[in-house]
């Protein structure tokens, strides 16, 4: 019984309902950034780079030359898909955009939303503090 009381204070313990809820909104959020840049920026893309989709750019390693990835693919030729990498670093770079972006917008809403600190009351100087130590060991001594 003591194996499965200490589980149940492991799982409940707050770091891990924690890290247990940010992965459940990290889903949640991934699955909002992938259609940013799926239906939003990469049409954007497209359009700028007169509708190349790269992840058909490739170099057959046989020396032939294919029609298509998929031509080149069907007749087992090895080959280099040099426009995926591509892709990967367009994506990476649209996705850290946005996440950049979405975060300094949440940075400028939090700034807006606290107050400016209070400063602290000013207290005695430290050589105020001193004289009013001496002052009361004067006094102690003086009484005795």
């Amino acid at each position: 019984m003591s194996f499965f009381s200490d589980f149940k204070k492991f799982l409940m313990k707050g770091d891990i309902v924690a890290l247990a809820t940010a992965v459940v909104i990290g889903a949640a959020f991934k699955t909002i950034v992938d259609s940013v840049v799926k239906d939003v920026i990469t049409p954007i893309i497209g359009l700028l780079t007169g509708g190349i989709d790269f992840t058909k750019k490739f170099i057959a390693l046989d020396g032939n030359t294919y029609e298509s990835l998929e031509v080149a693919r069907e007749a087992k030729a090895a080959v280099i898909t040099y426009g995926n990498l591509i892709q990967a670093f367009i994506n990476f770079i649209i996705v850290g955009l946005f996440i950049f972006l979405f975060l300094k917008a949440y940075e400028k809403t939090k700034q807006k939303e606290d107050p400016k600190p209070v400063a602290a009351p000013k207290g005695p100087t430290q050589e105020e503090l001193l004289a009013e130590i001496r002052d009361e060991l004067k006094r102690q001594n003086t009484a005795s």
